[in-house]
Order: structure tokens, then C-alpha cells, then sequence
């Protein structure tokens, strides 16, 4: 009997493309969903071509538990990723095995031919991870290629982007929704990549998909909440790293913000496409740097620019050394150099000649909304 092809998904940014094949279509249909929105990820046949970076990602208990014991019984290191241990041990010719017991999943990646297998004993790990590690493959594509990861949210208008900086709790989300909500389209909720163009020098800006986080009380600002409890309460399913905890506040109508015992806000976890289909925000794909914010969240407060804006430092650029999430196990990302802090310093240089805007944001989101679609403008 003939092997059925594998299942693929082709994803390509900026003229670079990563293939994540599998024998579930789940797994690569997960890929498809998660990329399409933002980078052209689209259904295909047949094995990745010759040449092309690919995941290649199965539920496969026997190779699950063959690559766990390569790695567990030889010396290893260990390492947080994304969200658990990741133990990993790496041979002479720079192949690294790889296993997260926690999470029932193990790897495999062959820098010679490109190739990295990921194995799981269920469809949904097995597809989060494929999706991640063919991000983190396109990831150091784009980087070796001069692109830049800043700390910012994005939204585009015309293909003008406004880019909105800050640190955690400073506002970026509430600000890229707030202009999404008000004509402009979602580019990026959290990171961007940007670098600029070898033809007219403007920044060009591409998003870093990601399930969004949105606050169980900026949903209910933005009159989202209801949508979103009822579409769960119909079944419909969020990203399943959503915490529990938020998925049964949604069920007992609770809008209250949610901290772990850490202090961390836990928040609805959205799938990109459902930034459109559930919260009505249309996507961009690309834009150009026009502007750049540095909000704050006052409450009580009256929505007001309140200086020029700062010059940006190396806390808002994204680097080998600042991924407190996806460290680079499997040794993906171009090796760090002076041509990297050159590439920021330039890019600093770039972006602090936009014009920029030191705002306040209170809780009023009529008024928020109203002032940054004047702010935001062409004329502001």
C-alpha cells in the first residue's frame, strides 16, 4: 500500500520560507491558521524542497520515548522554554537532541540538512510546538537578513505604521487595539520585525505572530467581553495557553483582572485569525514606520501627549540575550556580533527622527480612542 504524502504548510516572509510537514493534518493546519493572518502561510503537498528549513512533527509515542532517553540517559543540560524544562544535549557535527518530559514532547535538529523533527504524544503539543519552532527557524532567516525584533506594538493606516514602545504594563496593547478599533489595521500586538529598505531607506515593518493576551477588563472597556464569553460558552476554543483560570472566569461572567501569585496579569490568550472573526480587527501584513509612541496608563487621567518621546535604548530591541522565552537551543539565530548593535544603533538613529509622542492614556476608551486617531494622523 502506497505511504500517503505527508501534510504540509508553507510559510514565507520577506522572501524566505519555512515548511512544517506532517502526517496529521491537524498539526499542519494549526501552522496554517496561526501564520496565515500575518505571514503567507498557505496548504500545500509533498516534503519541503530541496533546500527549504522544515519542521517535521508527529504524534509519535515510540519516538517520543527513543529521543527522551537519548537525552535523559547522557550527560545534558537543562533549560527554561517555553514555559518548561527543556533538557538538551548537543553531538560534535552540532546536531541537538532534545526532550520536555513535562510537556510529553521531544526534538531533533540537523543543521546540515535543515531539519528539525519535533515529536509529541498528542496533536495539540505536537502542533504549538511545530508552530513555534518553524517561527524560531524563520526567526533567525530574517535576522541573519538585517532584520531587527523591537518590543513594540503596531498598527498601520494607509500603509503608515504607528510603532508603540514600552515596557510590560506601559499600554502597547491598549494603544494598537485602540487604533484598531479605530480604522487602522493590527500589524503586531507585542514585537515587530523591521529593518530598512536597501532602496529608499524607510523602515519597513513586518509582524511576529503570537497569540495575543488581552486583559479580562480591556476587554470589557472595549465591549468585546460578551462576544467572547458567548463564543466560549458555545464551545468555540481560545489558545490553549490560556490559563484555567481565565477560561473559567469567562464561564462565570467575571470581568475582574486576574494575577498569578506572581503578579503577572492571566488573560485571554487569542489565535491571530480570531483578532479578526472574534474581536473585529482587521490585519495588516507589512507597513512602514511613520511614528512612534511611548504611552502610559493613568487612571483618571485625560488622554494628552505629554512630551516630545524619548530616544530609544537597547531595552527595546529584542536580542539573543533579552529572549527570556525561546532561548536558542537549537542554535537557529546567526551568531551575535558588532554587526547586530550596528544594525540597532542605525535603526535607533532612524526611528528617533520619526516623529514621536510621550502620551497619557486613562480608562476612559471613547476618549482614548478619540485622541489617538488624532495623534496617530498625518497631521498630528
Amino acid at each position: 500500500m502506497t505511504e500517503q504524502p505527508p501534510y504540509t504548510t508553507r510559510i514565507t516572509a520577506a522572501g524566505h520560507t519555512v515548511t512544517v510537514t506532517s502526517r496529521l493534518s491537524a498539526v499542519t493546519g494549526w501552522s496554517t491558521r496561526y501564520f496565515g493572518p500575518w505571514w503567507n502561510a498557505t496548504a500545500d503537498t509533498g516534503p519541503a524542497r530541496q533546500g527549504e528549513p522544515a519542521v517535521a512533527a508527529d504524534v509519535a509515542p515510540a519516538e517520543l520515548a527513543q529521543l527522551t532517553e537519548v537525552v535523559l540517559d547522557q550527560p545534558h543540560e537543562k533549560i527554561p522554554y517555553a514555559g518548561s524544562t527543556l533538557a538538551h544535549r548537543r553531538e560534535v557535527d552540532g546536531t541537538v537532541t532534545a526532550a520536555q518530559p513535562g510537556q510529553s514532547l521531544a526534538f531533533r535538529y540537523e543543521p546540515a540538512a535543515g531539519r528539525l523533527r519535533a515529536v509529541g504524544d498528542g496533536d495539540t503539543p505536537v502542533a504549538t510546538a511545530a508552530a513555534r519552532l518553524a517561527r524560531e527557524l524563520l526567526r533567525g532567516r530574517l535576522l541573519a537578513d538585517g532584520w531587527q525584533i523591537l518590543h513594540a506594538s503596531a498598527a498601520v493606516k494607509d500603509g503608515d505604521t504607528v510603532l508603540t514602545l514600552g515596557g510590560k504594563g506601559a499600554g502597547k496593547t491598549t494603544t494598537g487595539l485602540l487604533l484598531a478599533r479605530a480604522g487602522w489595521s493590527l500589524l503586531a500586538n507585542d514585537r515587530v520585525f523591521i529593518r530598512p529598505d536597501t532602496e529608499d531607506g524607510t523602515l519597513r515593518v513586518l509582524p511576529w505572530p503570537a497569540a495575543a493576551a488581552i486583559g479580562l477588563g480591556l476587554l470589557d472597556a472595549l465591549g468585546l467581553y460578551d462576544g467572547v464569553r458567548n463564543r466560549t460558552l458555545a464551545g468555540q476554543q481560545l489558545h490553549p495557553t490560556q490559563h484555567q483560570r481565565v477560561t473559567d472566569a469567562l464561564a462565570e461572567d467575571s470581568r475582574t483582572p486576574l494575577f498569578n501569585d506572581k503578579g503577572k496579569e492571566l488573560k485571554p490568550q487569542f489565535f491571530p485569525d480570531q483578532l479578526e472573526t472574534w474581536l473585529g480587527m482587521p490585519l495588516a501584513t507589512e507597513g512602514r514606520a511613520a511614528r512612534v509612541l511611548f504611552p502610559r496608563i493613568s487612571p483618571g487621567a485625560a488622554p494628552a501627549a505629554v512630551d516630545d518621546g524619548r530616544e530609544l535604548t537597547a531595552d527595546d530591541f529584542f536580542t539573543e540575550g533579552t529572549e527570556d522565552r525561546y532561548p536558542d537551543v537549537f542554535g537557529l539565530l546567526p551568531a551575535p556580533g558588532d554587526g547586530g548593535k550596528a544594525q540597532r544603533d542605525d535603526l535607533t538613529h532612524r526611528l528617533s527622527a520619526l516623529p514621536r509622542h510621550g502620551i497619557t492614556l486613562g480608562h476612559d476608551t471613547t476618549a482614548n480612542t478619540a485622541f489617538l486617531a488624532g495623534i496617530a494622523g498625518p497631521k498630528a
